[in-house]
Parts: C-alpha cells; sequence; structure tokens
C-alpha cells in the first residue's frame, strides 16, 4: 500500500497544526477552571472569550449568541427540543426535511412521541428542498423551521435565503444545522433571517467533542443542561476550554482561507466528477451538479454494493464512505438518496468522496483510476450485470 488518501472530510478533518499548537497551554499551563478567579483561571475565561468573539465575526452576529456545546448533534438536540418546550403553548408544529442529518430526525422522532407533529418535506431529484412545499405547510400553531444549510452525504446547498424570508414572513424560528457549511460557505445570520444556527469544530480542521448553536438574541428558549452558571445559564458544564481554543483558531483560518480554498477544492471535484461519470458507465452524481459544497462528490454506480467498493478502496488505502458518518454499519441504503428518488438497488451502490486543501491532483487521477478498475471487478463477479449485458446484447 503507497500513501494514504484521505477523502472523508465530511466525517471529519485532520486536526491543522496551528489549530493544536492555539490548545496545548489550556492543556498544561493555563489549565485552571474558566469559573475561576485566579489567573489560570482567569486566562482560560479569556480563551473562550476571544473564541466566542472570533466565531460570532465569521456569521455577523454578537458574541453572546454563540454558546458553546459538545458539537452538532448537541446543538441540533438543543435548538429543537428547547424551543419545542418553550413554544408549546404557541403550537406544536414543527417543520423539516427528509434528507436532515439524523440529529435532527431521531429528534423529531423523540418530539413526535411527546405530542408534537412534524411535517416532513419533500426534495427534487437534486436533493433541493420544495420551497412551495415547505410554505404550504405552514399551519397557525408551526413554531419552528429547522432545514440543514448543506446536506452532508449529497452536498446540495439549500435555498436557505428563501426559506429564512418564508420564515420571517409568518412570523417562525428558523434553525439550519450548518455543520457542514460552516467554515466551506458565507453565512451572514441577519441577512439569512437565521434565528439559531448549529455548528461542529471537527469539520474544519478543529477538534472533536466541540460545538456551538448560535440563538438570535431575541429567541427565548430554555437551558440545555442544568447544573452551572456557565454559557450565561444556558448550558451548565465547565468549559472545554483546549477545544473551545482550537475551534477559535480553526474558524479563524478557515474564513480567511475560504474563497482561496473553494476554488481549489472546486476544480479538484468538478476533475472527479467529469472523469467518474466519463471513464465508469453506469454510474450518476448525486445531488445538485454545481450547487453542492465545494468539496464533495457523490455517486451511485449501478450493479455494485457500495459496501464492498469501500472495503476494497481502504485495502487500496483510499479512506472514502457511504455517506453519513453516524450509519456507518447500517444496511439501510441511504434515506438521503432514497428521498431522491433512488431505488434501493442504485441507493445501495453509493460513493461520497469529500475532498480537502490538501487533496492532489495526483491523488484524484489515482483515486479515478482505482474506482474504475474496482467496479468493473465488482460487476464481473455480479449476477445482476450479467443478466443486463446479456438482455442488452439480445
Amino acid at each position: 500500500m503507497g500513501k494514504l488518501i484521505y477523502l472523508d472530510n465530511a466525517a471529519t478533518t485532520k486536526t491543522s497544526p496551528s489549530v493544536v499548537e492555539a490548545m496545548l497551554p489550556y492543556f498544561s499551563e493555563y489549565y485552571g477552571n474558566a469559573s475561576g478567579i485566579y489567573s489560570i483561571g482567569v486566562k482560560s475565561r479569556e480563551a473562550v472569550s476571544k473564541s466566542r468573539e472570533v466565531i460570532a465575526s465569521t456569521l455577523g452576529a454578537k458574541p453572546e449568541e454563540i454558546y458553546f456545546t459538545a458539537g452538532g448533534s448537541e446543538s441540533d438536540n438543543w435548538a429543537l427540543k428547547a424551543t419545542a418546550e418553550a413554544l408549546r403553548e404557541k403550537g406544536n408544529h414543527i417543520i423539516t426535511t427528509k434528507i436532515e442529518h439524523h440529529a435532527i430526525l431521531h429528534t423529531c422522532e423523540y418530539l413526535q412521541k411527546q405530542g408534537f407533529a412534524v411535517t416532513y418535506i419533500n426534495v427534487d431529484e437534486n436533493g433541493l428542498v420544495k420551497t412551495e412545499e415547505l410554505e404550504q405547510a405552514i399551519r397557525p400553531e408551526t413554531i419552528l423551521i429547522s432545514v440543514m444549510f448543506a446536506n452532508n452525504e449529497i452536498g446540495t446547498i439549500q435555498p436557505i435565503r428563501e426559506i429564512g424570508a418564508i420564515a420571517k414572513k409568518h412570523g417562525i424560528l428558523f434553525h439550519t444545522d450548518a455543520v457542514q457549511a460552516y467554515g466551506q460557505k458565507p453565512i451572514r445570520v441577519d441577512d439569512l433571517n437565521i434565528a439559531m444556527l448549529s455548528a461542529s469544530a471537527h469539520k474544519l480542521n478543529g477538534p472533536k467533542g466541540v460545538g456551538f448553536l448560535y440563538i438570535r438574541r431575541d429567541v427565548r428558549i430554555r437551558s440545555f443542561i442544568h447544573g452551572g452558571a456557565q454559557e450565561r445559564k444556558r448550558r451548565a458544564g465547565t468549559e472545554n476550554v483546549p477545544g473551545i481554543a482550537g475551534f477559535g483558531q480553526a474558524a479563524a483560518e478557515a474564513a480567511e482561507t475560504m474563497e482561496k480554498r473553494a476554488a481549489y477544492e472546486t476544480r479538484l471535484r468538478n476533475e472527479l466528477i467529469d472523469r467518474i461519470l466519463k471513464e465508469i458507465p453506469y454510474s450518476r452524481l448525486n445531488g445538485h451538479r454545481t450547487r453542492r459544497l465545494p468539496n464533495n462528490a457523490n455517486f451511485s454506480f449501478q450493479f455494485v454494493e457500495g459496501e464492498s467498493l469501500l472495503i476494497m478502496l481502504d485495502m487500496e488505502g483510499i479512506c472514502a464512505s457511504s455517506g453519513s458518518a453516524c450509519t456507518s454499519g447500517s444496511l439501510d441504503p441511504s434515506h438521503v438518496l432514497l428521498a431522491l428518488g433512488l431505488p434501493d438497488e442504485i441507493a445501495h451502490g453509493s460513493l461520497r468522496l469529500t475532498l480537502s486543501a490538501e487533496t492532489t491532483g495526483e491523488e484524484i487521477a489515482t483515486t479515478v483510476e482505482t474506482i474504475k478498475r474496482i467496479v468493473a471487478r465488482l460487476r464481473s463477479m455480479s449476477p445482476q450485470y450479467e443478466d443486463f449485458c446479456r438482455r442488452r446484447s439480445s
């Protein structure tokens, strides 16, 4: 096996050296509790405040609107459960989509068991939300719309501005899971009428186990974790100071490099897409061709089992996935691909490749050639493909 080719950056990214460097002092030098009044505690508190200010600036938000969490899933849970509880007297209806991350879908299922009604909006064949259907789904008792900024599997970027405008028009809170989009696309929460936004550090070369929830200053929802007075009494628990310091550094770097990085990743992504679709028969791109994250390419290969493809790619030193990292090991086809209208057998043959600024053109070329070879081999062992070829030739 040669050099490892890592193409699963939607699952997690490598922590950058500068982020690690920013974190180190808060493990061994300024290790005090951020709530302490002594100097090393003050240093920790200053690090948390600095990161809060940096992250707020990347969103056009105020520092006091940023609340640190343990990651995107906690942020999603907080946004939905706390809103449901706070606004229960006003209404019990939530609108989301069929292609959300499971942190949203499973939370909605939980809320349905608590007596809330949830409408799951369809998407088109490219994974775009049908905004007309969304607006038609609004009821007098609707209290929240939650639509992800960009899909974690197929990379499609949603019409967030239009959805935010619909929410504002009807006086409904709008939450977006921006875990994949934050650090990849410019976001200004006020311009987009976003009331709450979830993000996670490890998707942008930051550490695992830390995220944030942006809560607009006029949104009144309850605390999510009860205990101490941390995070302005809304999220108790001793702050993960090293992680928060690292998140601030990662956010600053992502904002600074975003334009150049997006252009580079988009060029390589398009090269990857063009070659796969041209050189491998019976392949298709999942998601919108251009309205997608710069680093995301998701394919389906007919007559191929996705799990076998992944195992063989791993044997060749190529890290990829068939979809969300949170559904790894599931034998069910992707709920996202099924929502696009793909049949089970094609949804089962999916492959997600997500690039980074460190991905090279040589790695893309190697990956394409390897996929071509593996797909051909798997099809040669497929009775379905054999039957298909026999029918075509007869």
